[in-house]
């Protein structure tokens, strides 16, 4: 039998009670594994054991895709008009506004964020994602081509069929939202699997998917690893597409896995090592605020975090002093204390990952100016860090380290700072600080990246698209974009009296 988990919290910020079954859904119900077992999901803020949750096989991925394809040819895809998905979709958002606290807590519970953080942005973005995309549910339409008198030529945006999607364990609700909105209004049918870190929030999100009213089937969750359940349905033969987001290495497998198989169409929303970009004539104060925020946001765990911080040398020196007096500021604490900015990182496997890179820093030169160490004795805290003196061919430099660590690096020009800021792999984002917008607009064209802010950094929104240049990914999430993801073309031509 499945379990179910029970919660009661009572924080200072949020005082109430979850309860929800913890199995696998499949087919409209909660169902064991096939193996019957469990995976432990563990509180970062303690390292405690919260529940065990049941662990999916390949065997039940293909229950999961079976059920999915039955919905797909009975009760959804092109059985289901767009009035009713909208319908459905509406119906969803409202239920998870009704829960938000509750999802937000479970957020904090198993992820590490703070409540704070998780009511402001993830539920709230992850809300606004549902209703944006139950209002394109019934507008999803193709074109007339004009040909000649004797013929009616016309497309159609048919939904692809069974998707799978893997989402990551950073902005677990969020990305879910992201996900599943153009896939289900597009007349898509879901097998998802969320993060075996972070799964409470997409298991309750199962209860409200059924109480919205979606027919069995048209949605699928499955609790697991990525080597077991994610690579199954990156390489089923009866999967048409799959979307990911989560780290380059993994995207890369998931690309040869999808090409091995049957071929099927991919997303790809992977990382990043994102410049910000600050001149001497920015706002200052503006700017050390909004550089805090691009990397230490939700603990540096973010893809788009503005990690490597170019200042100009007329105000290096300036800025560094002010930056450094934000960065101690910000408070470090349990998830559900009022004042918390940051909270633990997600996992001991995470923990140790920022460790080794902050190692990595020091063991070849790099200056520790803040920070450089654990915080607290429980737990997998971390202390926003600063690293300066930094060479361009450093690992800290160079690569993504996902947690609360920034470099701060010296530039003299536009030219030495587009050269700099372009030298990496990675092109999810960039940020620009100018009160030139001449200059600040010159310079986010230039920048080799999806997203380019300027005066901001990290502001997303559910109409407009994200996603990365070269290896940060493949298409677009997010606004009208990413309905393309999800739908086929149909080229349909009709005689009209053209007689051979």
């Amino acid at each position: 039998m499945t379990s179910i988990f029970t919660h009661e919290f009572n924080t200072p910020i949020y005082k109430g009670k979850t309860s929800f079954n913890t199995g696998l859904y499949i087919d409209g119900k909660f169902v064991e594994g096939s193996d019957k077992t469990t995976i432990d999901v563990v509180n970062p803020a303690t390292g405690n054991i919260i529940t065990k949750v049941a662990e999916a096989t390949p065997k039940d991925v293909d229950l999961a895709v079976a059920a999915a394809h039955k919905a797909f040819d009975t009760t959804w895809g092109l059985n289901m008009g767009g009035a009713g998905r909208s319908r459905l979709l509406a119906k969803l958002a409202s239920l998870m506004e009704e829960h938000q606290q509750e999802l937000a807590a479970l957020e904090a519970l198993d992820n590490g964020k703070t409540f704070t953080w998780a009511m402001d942005v993830d539920t709230t973005f992850a809300i606004d994602t549902i209703r944006y995309y139950a209002g394109w549910a019934d507008k999803i339409h193709g074109q007339v081509q004009e040909t000649d008198e004797k013929k009616l030529s016309y497309t159609r945006h048919e939904p692809i069929g069974v998707v799978g999607q893997i989402i990551p364990w950073n902005f677990p609700l969020l990305m879910m939202s992201w996900k599943l909105g153009p896939a289900l209004a597009t007349g898509n049918c879901i097998v998802m699997k969320p993060s075996e870190f972070t799964p409470l929030t997409a298991i309750r999100m199962c209860e409200l998917i059924h109480e919205a009213g979606f027919p069995p089937g048209t949605f699928n969750l499955l609790t697991g690893y990525g080597h077991t359940v994610g690579a199954a349905i990156s390489s089923h033969m009866k999967v048409d597409k799959v979307a990911f987001t989560g780290s380059t290495l993994v995207g890369r497998k998931i690309m040869e896995a999808a090409a091995k198989s049957n071929l099927k169409d991919i997303t790809l929303e992977l990382g990043g090592k994102s410049p910000n970009i600050i001149f001497n004539d920015a706002d200052l104060d503006q700017a050390v605020n909004w550089a805090a925020h691009g990397i230490y946001w939700n603990h540096g765990q973010a893809c788009c975090a503005g990690s490597r911080i170019f200042v100009q040398s007329g105000i290096y020196d300036e800025f560094l002093a002010k930056f450094t007096e934000k960065t101690a500021s910000l408070k470090v604490g349990d998830p559900f204390d009022l004042d918390s900015y940051q909270g633990p990182q997600v996992s001991k496997i995470q923990y140790d990952r920022i460790m080794d890179y902050i190692q990595s820093g020091k063991d070849q030169g790099a200056t520790v100016h803040l920070g450089g160490d654990r915080h607290g004795t429980e737990g997998f805290y971390i202390k926003p860090t600063i690293f300066t003196d930094t060479t361009p061919d450093m690992k800290i430099v160079q690569e993504e380290i996902f947690g609360p660590v920034g470099v701060v690096i010296k530039f003299e020009d536009e030219e030495d700072v587009i050269r700099q800021a372009n030298d990496t792999v990675y092109g999810l984002a960039a940020a620009v600080f100018s009160q030139n917008i001449t200059r600040a607009l010159n310079t986010a064209h230039r920048l080799k990246a999806g997203t380019a802010w300027v005066n901001c950094v990290n502001q997303l929104h559910a109409n407009v698209p994200f996603g990365g240049f070269k290896q940060s990914g493949i298409g677009r999430e997010l606004g009208a974009y990413a309905l393309n993801n999800y739908t086929a073309v149909k080229s349909v031509q009709v005689n009209l009296g053209h007689v051979m």
